[in-house]
């Protein structure tokens, strides 16, 4: 169900975008930027989080992490990740397959400012073996984001990563 309400998304809202069906599982940035031949920061995922009472998308570049005093100073509340079920239950779509697109129930949706970076990001598009090409401000026109501020930016991810 979810990679079709994805693809009848796109079929009403931007027929000119196809949604790529692959073989191997694009479920993690790293296994989605193999498939699809691109940089792992070209990876639009997409995280289901509650802020306080809302349930909110976000969409961040692949190896963005975020940054939860941004986050904090923009939402008012810590960011919570929801489990599994509860994220198949607002969005229809499986954990690894989650995107802005084709969502059971209406949420509001932030894009963060690292996907500005790229001409084109590669999004999930409802299954853990789907995506879309798409632009940044394209994706976040047909979804009515919020451009927001939320990571670390990529220098300070990457030496958090590290640090790891």
């Amino acid at each position: 169900m979810s990679l079709a309400s994805v693809k009848e998304f796109f079929a009403r809202h931007a027929p000119d975008i196809h949604v790529i069906e692959t073989e191997a599982s694009s479920a993690t940035v790293a296994l989605a930027a193999d498939a699809h031949g691109v940089e792992p920061d070209q990876i639009a995922k997409t995280i289901c989080l509650r802020a306080g009472d809302e349930v909110l998308l976000l969409v961040t570049s692949g190896m963005s992490r975020l940054d939860n005093r941004k986050f904090r100073d923009r939402f008012g509340a810590k960011p919570r990740m929801l489990d599994a079920d509860e994220v198949v239950a607002r969005t229809s779509h499986p954990v690894g397959g989650v995107c802005p697109f084709g969502v059971l129930e209406p949420l509001a949706i932030y894009c963060d400012e690292s996907l500005k970076r790229f001409e084109i990001v590669v999004p999930a598009a409802g299954a853990i073996n789907a995506a879309v090409r798409i632009t940044p401000e394209r994706m976040a026109e047909l979804t009515s984001a919020t451009w927001v501020d939320v990571c670390q930016p990529p220098r300070e991810a990457e030496a958090s990563e590290a640090a790891q």
